[in-house]
């Protein structure tokens, strides 16, 4: 790696901080800045760059996922920052390594330093930002679009420098299950979780999904859109889930370096849409035989006689109260 690499992929971290550094980098990186708006709907409302959120178990912020990504930062003698698990700090940290080794004059510090950025890379950013970025382009804004853009090919370049390790990173060997169609109560907890359901669905997607479908979209949880989603119509929201996850597969399985981290996840994805496939078609056919099932009975007509209308002379005289009001 050259300087210019480090600056590059400390800068590209930098945009994800906060509006105002993306703002300031994003002229120097050439690209689209960020308004304050686009940067909240990005980085807050729809893809929080932290590893954790993808790579945890529970598939939020904290937990499990940072604090794995926080004993990285204690295994090499650092201190791990509040956040050790946040974008603009990993790509930092992993800049600082490679600056580090590229100083030292001691070969076995230079190859110690070395093996650290590694296992940085392989473990914490490459099993979960490919498909951060591509969250991130799904999102449409053209400013994200470009940072995504640029991030991904110094990312990608980044990979083409190492030999993609045999095994999977911890994360992802010790991921919860996949969804599974016997715990159908679960389902909508397993499909946000990106480390079990293998796709990322951010509220802007599940709100195209909405309209996809015809269905309503709840402002609010991505949990309560989701399920008002599924009652509202199961069939057509479980077939267009179905249709993302095989997306997400496809993406997954074109990395530039499909090793077993990608391949992991194109394999998680595509056994999401098996899944939501199959409910989708028990779901149209759960709706097809109500829609067949026999009506009840419709009342009998009621037969009406007609009687003569009385005549004038045997019609009632208005009876005070019916007398109109005169006007003053």
């Amino acid at each position: 790696m050259t300087a210019a690499s480090f600056e590059l992929l400390r800068a590209a971290g930098a945009v994800a901080d906060n509006p105002g550094d993306a703002a300031a980098v994003g002229h120097a990186l050439g690209i689209p800045c960020l308004s304050p708006y686009e940067h909240t709907e990005v980085f807050m409302l729809n893809c929080p760059p932290y590893a954790s959120v993808f790579l945890g178990p529970d598939g939020a912020l904290g937990g499990e996922g940072a604090d794995r990504v926080a004993g990285f930062w204690r295994a090499i003698g650092l201190s791990a920052p509040a956040e050790p698990d946040h974008l603009t700090a990993l790509l930092s940290l992993y800049a600082g390594l490679g600056e580090a080794a590229a100083q030292v004059r001691r070969p076995a510090t230079a190859t110690m330093l070395a093996r650290a950025r590694a296992a940085l890379f392989w473990e914490h950013l490459w099993p979960w930002l490919p498909a951060y970025l591509d969250a991130v382009t799904d999102l449409a804004i053209s400013a994200a679009s470009a940072w995504a853009a640029l991030t991904g090919a110094a990312i990608t370049a980044e990979a083409a420098r190492y030999r993609a390790p045999a095994t999977l990173p911890l994360a992802q060997r010790a991921a919860p299950e996949a969804p599974s169609a016997g715990d159908p109560g679960g389902l909508v907890t397993a499909l946000l979780m990106p480390v079990r359901s293998g796709i990322i669905l951010t509220r802007r997607r599940l709100a195209a999904a909405a309209g996809d479908t015809g269905t309503g979209y709840r402002i609010g949880e991505r949990r309560y859109a989701l399920q008002a989603m599924l009652a509202q119509d199961p069939a057509q929201t479980l077939q267009w889930l179905a249709r993302e996850s095989e997306q997400w597969a496809i993406r997954h399985a074109g990395r530039a370096d499909p090793g077993p981290a990608s391949e992991w996840w194109s394999h998680r994805a595509g056994r999401t849409a098996r899944l939501l496939t199959e409910l989708a078609g028990q779901a149209a056919a759960d709706q097809a035989g109500a829609d067949q099932a026999p009506v009840s009975a419709p009342l009998p007509a009621v037969t009406t006689t007609s009687q003569p209308m009385p005549k004038p002379s045997a019609m009632a005289a208005p009876g005070p109260m019916s007398q109109p009001r005169s006007t003053p």
